[in-house]
C-alpha cells in the first residue's frame, strides 16, 4: 500500500485577531471621497432652509443670549473678570462645534445604510466627513465671535497662535466619541437615545456656563479627567486672555491632549474591528 505524503499548506486560514490593522494608507487613498461626502453632508444639511448657514451662528448666538440673561444676569454667575456674553460665547463656539460633529459623526452608518450595503470604500470617512463639515459651521460661527472681540475691545495677543491646535483637539476628540458611538449603534439602536442625554451631561460636566475656577481645589484633578476642560478654558485664553491676565493650565490642557488621544486610537481601533459586520447589520 502506497504512503500518503502530506505537503505543507500553501493558504493557513487562522481566526483574525481581535485587533485590526486601521490600514491608514486607504484613508489616503480615498481622500477624493472623502472631500464629496464633505460636501454632501454641508448640502444636505442646509437643503431648503430659507437661513441657510446663519443657522449655525443662531444656535450659539442665541444660546449664549439665554445663558447671559439667566446664568449671568440672575444667578451671577463668576466669569473670569470676563464680560458674560464673551466668556459665554466663546465656550459655546468650541462646544456647539463639538456636540454638532459629535451628533452627525454618530448617526452617519446609521444615516447611509444604502450606501454602506452597495459599495466598498473606507468606513472610517463616514464620521470623518460629518466631523470635517462641523468645521463649516465652526467658521461661521467664528465670525461672530471675532465681531464681540472688537466689540469689547479685546487685544489680540500671541496666544492666539495655539487656536489651530485647539481646534485639532475638539475634532479629534468629537471624531474619537463619534466613532466608537457610531459602531455601536449599528449592533445597537438604542445608542441613538443615548446620545442626547450623554451631550447634554457632558455640557453641564464642561466649563460652558461657569469657570474652571469655580469647582473646588480638591475636586480640580476630577474636573480635568473631562478633556473638554482643558480645551474649552485653553480656547477663552487663546482668544481672551490678554483681556483678563489669564494663563493657559498646561496641565490640564496635557490631560486632555492625553485623554484626546487615547480615545481616538482605541475608536478608530475598535471601529475597524467592528467594521466586517456593519453590511450585515446596518
Amino acid at each position: 500500500m502506497d504512503e500518503i505524503k502530506f505537503t505543507k499548506p500553501h493558504l493557513v486560514i487562522e481566526p483574525r485577531r481581535a485587533w485590526v490593522a486601521l490600514k491608514l494608507r486607504d484613508l489616503w487613498q480615498y481622500r477624493e471621497l472623502l472631500y464629496f461626502l464633505t460636501w454632501r453632508d454641508l448640502k444636505v444639511r442646509y437643503k431648503q432652509t430659507a437661513l441657510g448657514a446663519a443657522w449655525a451662528v443662531m444656535q450659539p448666538l442665541f444660546t449664549m443670549l439665554l445663558f447671559t440673561v439667566f446664568f449671568g444676569k440672575f444667578a451671577k454667575l463668576p466669569s473670569d473678570n470676563l464680560p458674560y456674553p464673551l466668556f459665554a460665547y466663546a465656550g459655546l463656539l468650541p462646544w456647539t462645534f463639538f456636540a454638532n460633529a459629535l451628533a452627525s459623526a454618530s448617526n452617519s452608518l446609521v444615516g447611509s445604510s444604502n450606501l454602506i450595503t452597495k459599495v466598498y470604500f473606507p468606513r472610517l470617512l463616514m464620521p470623518g466627513a460629518a466631523v470635517l463639515a462641523g468645521l463649516a459651521d465652526f467658521a461661521c460661527s467664528f465670525v461672530l465671535l471675532t465681531l464681540l472681540m472688537i466689540w469689547y475691545q479685546v487685544p489680540v495677543g500671541v496666544n492666539l497662535v495655539l487656536l489651530p491646535v485647539l481646534i485639532m483637539l475638539t475634532a479629534a476628540l468629537a471624531l474619537g466619541v463619534g466613532l466608537w458611538l457610531a459602531a455601536w449603534q449599528v449592533k445597537y439602536r438604542d445608542v441613538r437615545y443615548l446620545i442626547p442625554f450623554l451631550i447634554q451631561f457632558w455640557m453641564f460636566a464642561t466649563p460652558i456656563i461657569y469657570p474652571a475656577s469655580m469647582v473646588p481645589e480638591r475636586y480640580r484633578l476630577l474636573f480635568a479627567l473631562n478633556p473638554l476642560t482643558g480645551i474649552i478654558e485653553g480656547y477663552r485664553v487663546a482668544l481672551l486672555g490678554e483681556l483678563n491676565g489669564a494663563h493657559f493650565d498646561w496641565a490640564a490642557m496635557g490631560i486632555s491632549a492625553l485623554i484626546t488621544l487615547a480615545v481616538l486610537v482605541y475608536a478608530a481601533y475598535d471601529f475597524r474591528r467592528l467594521e466586517s459586520h456593519f453590511a450585515d447589520l446596518v
